[in-house]
């Protein structure tokens, strides 16, 4: 891929090395998520990269193997940290770099940090064991740790201006969230299961035979387990369908960004659909050569201008 060359305003090398670290921690284990970011300009890209370094260390003590208690309190602390890069508290030569880089990225762009308060929130959940009965109980799990996100990219992306219905921008930052998120949490449901979680509502199971859960790697004796998998993955497109109303509000590169990283997910979502038992053998992902595949389609804005061609078809 070409780039081209950007003017940046003069970042300091404390923060440049810290932006780095989180840079490195991006590329090394979120490799869907910075297949997306790569379409960015400079700044922004390692402002996501800031938020995405923050947001790995919350989940990184919520999936680790630390009693509850001592997984409470380390939360606690990430958000005492959090605290001091809202109030300007993070000096230059601060020994964390993710709190010097997300500083310096809350300088640069209106982030809105409370977003991060959610996440921890929501992580919070998790070390709780919370289950959830239906569909609106998950979401309130799945907007703290993903359609805040959403929201807390739409703070670096920024809307173009005189963009039509910007006033919901925030809304479909949040409705994309809540779409990557269950997308994750069918494609993890095995994983999950054999950590002792399980995510998708207790209605949905009983009402397809799964109760009893996703210990192997067959479905549950007497299940509809294909039927609850589609039952999900209608949700999940509604949510992607209203969620991409967001991509004709965003300039080229930052819609781009998000066409890439939500084509991705779309593509696992069709891959789980043709396959549902695929989830319970192993791990559904997409080849490189796929992922690259889609970030070209959203840095052309194919799937902008067909959102567009939709909406005003709607209007019509």
């Amino acid at each position: 891929m070409i780039r081209t060359v950007e003017a940046e305003p003069h970042v300091s090398a404390p923060v440049l090395a810290a932006y780095s670290y989180c840079e490195a921690v991006t590329g090394q284990q979120a490799r869907n998520f910075a297949y997306g970011i790569r379409l960015l300009p400079v700044s922004k890209r390692r402002a996501m990269s800031a938020l995405y370094a923050f947001s790995r260390r919350v989940d990184d003590i919520g999936d680790g193997s630390l009693a509850p208690d001592v997984k409470a309190a380390r939360l606690e602390d990430t958000r005492a940290m959090l605290a001091r890069v809202r109030e300007g508290a993070v000096d230059e030569d601060d020994t964390d770099p993710v709190a010097v880089a997300l500083t310096h990225a809350a300088t640069a762009f209106p982030i809105p940090l409370g977003g991060l308060d959610e996440l921890i929130d929501g992580v919070l959940m998790d070390v709780r064991g919370e289950t959830y009965e239906t569909w609106d109980d998950l979401k309130v799990y799945c907007r703290c740790v993903a359609g805040a996100i959403g929201r807390l990219s739409l703070g670096v992306f920024g809307t173009e201006p005189g963009a039509r219905g910007v006033e919901r921008a925030p809304e479909y930052a949040d409705t994309l969230g809540l779409a990557l998120q269950l997308t994750n949490i069918l494609r993890d449901v095995r994983e999950d299961a054999g950590d002792g979680r399980t995510y998708l509502p207790a209605d949905d199971l009983a009402k397809f035979g799964c109760s009893a859960g996703f210990s192997g790697p067959t479905p549950p004796e007497g299940s509809d387990f294909a039927g609850l998998v589609h039952f999900e993955v209608r949700r999940a497109r509604a949510l992607f369908a209203e969620g991409y109303r967001l991509l004709p509000m965003l300039d080229r590169r930052s819609g781009a960004c998000v066409a890439a990283m939500a084509g991705i997910y779309r593509r696992l979502l069709d891959r789980i659909e043709r396959d549902p038992e695929a989830v319970l053998r192993g791990r559904v992902s997409l080849p490189g050569r796929e992922k690259a595949y889609v970030a070209v389609r959203g840095l052309s804005g194919l799937d902008a201008r067909h959102v567009t061609r939709r909406a005003v078809r709607r209007r019509a």
